[in-house]
Order: structure tokens, then sequence, then C-alpha cells
């Protein structure tokens, strides 16, 4: 771990920290909600052995990068704007991508905006997902699950932060990233994400140390950056009309876990499995659902994952 390089590059008007290692062809990671570029720190491992120059950012709001305090400056187009930005600056012509939750989101929207930067995507745990131009996506949320969900929790500015202000940051993470139920978290305001169940003991794949990591981090930025992506689904949506219907035209892989609350929302296996994904997605080349895994799975199988990841872009 200590040979990874730790810099920040100014892009599309932040400062943006970034984690890199090894020399060859680019392999840039987008992490989740709630994480950092330490997230991927196997697979920069891994990678990096095997001739690569991977790179990890911490994405606007998030880690060391700037948050910009605005809840509006949190689109779609501009994360993507910050990483074409981000290898402009360091003259990467183009990069391998991989995603991971709302770094997933975003590699789906760079392949959509800017597909000559990308050779190759490997896409995990969120499914592309078309343009609905009838529904907002928040009443979609709100229709499928009610007010209670988690999504819908977030969308008010102030309110979730509140109620975790309440409960030691490195226990609420512990909650977020141990949790293995497939059933869409639902979290009913007098309840609030402190009245969670307490975590069992750690799995063997996550220690007290990476824990802390990442609530130095999260106590040090706080969690309004990564809670505005969320409050910009709808901004998103509005502002990506143009691209409906367009269809991600790079070769794809992607891996979900079987017990990943993404691959249960309503429609979404139907979707993968029966010709949508495939039909919006045309260089979808590999569809792998993991058993027995959750949400994190780029740190619950790190290595299975590091070697999806390679076994998939080293024929580019």
């Amino acid at each position: 771990m200590e040979k990874i390089e730790h810099t920040t590059v100014p892009t599309n008007g932040i400062n943006m920290h970034v984690a890199s290692i090894g020399t060859g062809p680019v392999v840039l990671f987008l992490h989740g909600f709630p994480e950092l570029w330490y997230s991927w720190r196997h697979q920069l491992l891994y990678l990096s052995s095997r001739g690569y120059r991977a790179i990890a950012p911490d994405l606007r709001g998030y880690g060391d990068t700037d948050a910009p305090p605005s809840a509006t400056s949190y689109t779609m187009f501009h994360i993507v704007g910050d990483l074409v930005g981000l290898v402009d600056k360091l003259g990467i012509e183009q990069v391998f991508l991989v995603g991971h939750d709302w770094g997933a989101m975003v590699a789906w929207y760079f392949c959509m905006l800017r597909p000559d930067r990308v050779k190759a995507l490997v896409n995990t745990s969120v499914a592309f997902h078309p343009r609905n131009p009838a529904k907002k996506p928040m009443d979609g949320f709100r229709a499928l699950f009610g007010d209670d969900h988690y999504i819908c929790r977030f969308q008010e500015p102030g309110e979730v932060e509140e109620d975790f202000a309440q409960i030691d940051t490195a226990k609420l993470l512990k909650k977020f990233l141990v949790s293995r139920s497939p059933k869409a978290p639902c979290v009913p305001k007098e309840i609030g994400f402190r009245g969670l169940p307490d975590p069992p003991a750690l799995p063997s794949w996550l220690s007290e140390e990476d824990v802390n990591y990442y609530a130095t981090k999260f106590n040090q930025k706080g969690f309004t950056g990564g809670l505005n992506y969320y409050r910009c689904l709808n901004l998103t949506w509005e502002l990506a009309a143009p691209w409906t219907g367009v269809q991600i035209k790079v070769p794809v892989k992607f891996i979900v876990g079987d017990l990943d609350i993404t691959y249960h929302i309503p429609g979404v296996k139907e979707y993968i499995h029966n010709g949508g994904f495939k039909r919006d997605v045309p260089f979808l080349q590999e569809v792998v659902v993991m058993e027995g895994v959750a949400h994190f799975l780029n740190q619950e199988k790190p290595e299975e994952v590091s070697e999806h990841i390679y076994n998939f872009i080293k024929k580019f």
C-alpha cells in the first residue's frame, strides 16, 4: 500500500485527490457511496502488478477531493466532466473504466457521453438504466418503495446528515459496509439510520483499520458531497434528455453479487437476463453473477473481482 502514490490534480474547477500505482495502459477506478479511492486498494495492487497503471480518484465531494457547496453541482455531467478533465491533465488518451455503485452510474454516463475516451468497461453492481422520458427517477423510487426508502430519505438537504451525526461514524459505516440483506433499506424517520441494528462482528475482508480509514475521511469531509449525488438524480435526468435512447457502445463486462440490493430492485434481473440489457448495451460481452456475495463485492471478493477485471481488459 505504501507504493501507492497520492497526488492532487486540478480539473473542472475543483482539486481532485488521486491514488495511482504502476505503469502501462490506464485503468480508471470509480468508487461509490459511502466509499473512497480506498475501496479499490486491492485492485490497484493487483492490476499494477500485471502491467497496468491503476488510478483511483476520490470523486467530487469525497475524501481529499473538493466538495462544492451547492447540491446542484453533483450531476453526472459534473462528475464525468471532472474525470475527462483528469485524464486530459494526465495526458491520457483512453482508459479502461471500472465502476462500482455510484461509480458504475458515472461509468455508464462516461461511456454514453465520451465513448471515444474508453477502451472497455468493467462495471459492477449497478446495471445500465435507460432514461425513461415519462418518469423522473425519484417518482420511480417512491412508487416502488415508498417515502421511507433510503434514496427518498437522502433527498432533503441536511436532514439525513443530522441523523448520521447522532451515531459514531465508524459504526455507521459498518452498518452500510457489512449489510448482507438483499432487501432495499427502508428507514422510517422516527427510527432513523441510528436505529438500524448494530452490525455483527466484522467479516474477514474488512478490518477495523479499513473502517477507521473511511471514518477519518468522512469525519473530516462529512457526508453531504456523497448524498448530493442522490439529490441530483432528477436534475441529471432532466439534463440527459438529449441522450434518451442512446446506446452504450463500448465493450462491457458486468459483475453483480446475488445478494446485492441493486440486483433485487423489481425488474432488474429480468432486464439483465432477458435481453433488455444487451439491447441497450450492444457490446455487452459477459455478465457474471457472484453467488453469496453482497453489494461491496470489490472488497468482499477482491481476488476474484480483480481477476475478472484483468481477464476482460487484457483482450484489448
